[in-house]
């Protein structure tokens, strides 16, 4: 977040310093909570920020925790879901059934995926 924000230009730089020398695993949870303080903290705009992850987890010394449903969020983040739903439903495709009373949620769900695994 520090070299997306340069909020701090010293830790900025110490962090691009290891970004371009390191192989780095990034948590998804750090991924989320990032996502989430550059929207709403910093007020960056969604798909500024999904151009930003992808770039970010395109470089070959990223290496991102369940990228099965990392991707899958991103996209879905683009088109349809806030980021935080696009993860729990993409973390979530392995399971028979996914219960929620968001009827919001249940209705992108249902726009992304096929599956009959959402339930009022």
């Amino acid at each position: 977040m520090r070299i997306l924000t340069n909020d701090d230009p010293n830790q900025a730089r110490r962090a691009l310093k290891i970004l371009k020398s390191d192989d780095i695993f990034i948590p998804k949870t750090v991924l989320l909570e990032t996502e989430w303080v550059l929207r709403h903290v910093y007020e960056i705009g969604r798909s500024d920020i999904i151009v930003g992850f992808q770039k970010l987890l395109g470089l070959p010394n990223v290496n991102v925790e369940d990228p099965e449903s990392i991707h899958p969020a991103i996209s879905w983040d683009e088109n349809t879901f806030d980021f935080a739903d696009a993860l729990n439903m993409a973390s979530s495709r392995r399971c028979v059934s996914f219960a929620t009373f968001d009827s919001s949620f249940i209705k992108k769900a249902q726009q992304v995926s096929s599956m009959d695994m959402i339930k009022p």
